[in-house]
């Protein structure tokens, strides 16, 4: 068993860390280059994006390899009851079909609705082939009154959240690809507790590998983004994944825990979503891309994108140990360790704002490089010292070439 783990886990990995400086030239050649216009962008230079293209060929040789010599071993069984063949043939139809979709979209861009319509139909594939949330008890409800069209649109809702929850994430180098990483692992031991089907625990183990082999060129600065293929594809196969995994056991506590582990995505796409129609006072607003997310809302305090990347790792973390806890020890345990890490946060936050207060974050116009100093502020324009840069004026313009105050990053 854990042979063939290793094997998953490292086969990914290698793939990946090869293939990257290709996906590099090829994102090159056939134009998918992230140029930054507009202040949402954290990068301030054309970047390749279809490092996803490494990560997947990681993944797919990693498991393909595995099947086969599982099979030829009769470790596993594709065609008995559970018929995983078939399920895992559905996975690949619609990993497919939102690979060239996705492809499409970050070589020649396409419109939101139709990205979405070939995630909903990646997301129908799969559960044609057999592949869908079971019946599950919920307390206080009577179950009897849901039907099986229920738990297919509950499934479909499920996959298409969570991939573009992953894709939301993918604002900062090493963002999404790290916090997916954390995932994985945080899955890979729920699966292993759960004596879960041995094809989840070797294709959440070959997602971790193909991630690790992958971060070294993304994690900042970075040398190559994920792109929309990438993100999209791990979503897509982590929603996939937290569904096979607990098949065995469908309960509403065993349910929950991918969502749990899976919160800090969650939690900003929710927000986002709430947010964006909110401000946009119409549904067509959720597509509107902004500059509100989470990621965006740490780095104006004032971290770097690698300490707001730290810190984000962290919380993943904490919501994925939260959820192994909470199963193998109980609802008690779990939350006295969430008052742990609260009460820890809460005592070292005031020490970490204080020490950033007394370093002064200095950020950097990406125009023209000009560093704004709080402690010496900008007194030709009214800004007294000591003035944070988060307390500018949104009016406030670069003192040397009049660029916006959006146009600012975190200088390093």
């Amino acid at each position: 068993m854990w042979g063939d783990i290793a094997i998953a886990f490292l086969l990914a990995f290698i793939t990946a860390f090869m293939m990257t400086p290709f996906s590099i030239k090829l994102a090159k050649k056939v134009g998918a280059v992230d140029v930054p216009k507009d202040n949402r962008r954290m990068h301030n230079k054309p970047m390749p994006k279809l490092g996803g293209i490494a990560v997947i060929l990681g993944f797919l040789i990693s498991l393909s390899y595995l099947i086969a010599t599982m099979t030829i071993e009769n470790k596993i069984q594709l065609s008995g009851e559970e018929q995983y063949g078939i399920k895992i043939l559905g996975f690949l139809l619609g990993v497919i079909i939102l690979g060239i979709i996705c492809f499409i979209d970050d070589t020649k861009g396409i419109k939101p609705l139709t990205k979405l319509a070939g995630q909903l139909a990646a997301a129908i594939i799969v559960v044609a082939f057999g592949l869908r949330i079971g019946t599950f008890d919920i307390p206080f409800i009577n179950n009897s009154v849901m039907s099986e069209t229920f738990y297919i649109i509950i499934t479909v809702g499920w996959i298409i959240g969570i991939t573009n929850a992953i894709n939301l994430m993918d604002g900062l180098d090493g963002l999404s690809s790290g916090i997916s990483m954390i995932s994985c692992v945080s899955l890979l031991t729920i699966f292993s507790l759960n004596d879960s089907p041995f094809i989840a625990v070797i294709m959440v183990t070959a997602l971790a590998g193909a991630l690790v082999g992958f971060l070294p060129f993304n994690f900042n600065p970075a040398k190559t983004f994920i792109g929309d293929t990438g993100s999209n594809f791990i979503g897509f196969t982590l929603a996939v994944l937290s569904i096979l995994g607990v098949a065995k056991t469908y309960t509403a506590a065993v349910i929950v825990l991918p969502v749990i582990v899976l919160g800090l995505p969650i939690f900003d796409t929710v927000f986002a979503i709430i947010r964006r129609i909110t401000k946009g006072k119409s549904l067509k607003a959720i597509f509107q891309a902004d500059k509100g997310h989470l990621h965006h809302k740490v780095v104006s305090r004032g971290f770097s994108q690698k300490q707001t990347v730290y810190i984000l790792y962290g919380i993943s973390a904490a919501f994925g140990m939260f959820a192994v806890i909470l199963f193998d020890s109980g609802i008690w345990k779990a939350i006295s360790f969430a008052l742990m890490v609260m009460a820890v946060i809460a005592l070292g936050y005031k020490n970490l704002t204080k020490l950033r207060a007394d370093e002064g974050s200095m950020y950097e116009c990406i125009n023209c490089k000009y560093i704004y100093k709080p402690k010496v502020g900008n007194e030709a324009a009214g800004i007294k010292k000591n003035t944070e840069f988060a307390d500018l004026p949104d009016s406030w313009t670069c003192p040397v070439c009049g660029e916006s105050i959006d146009m600012f990053k975190t200088h390093e």
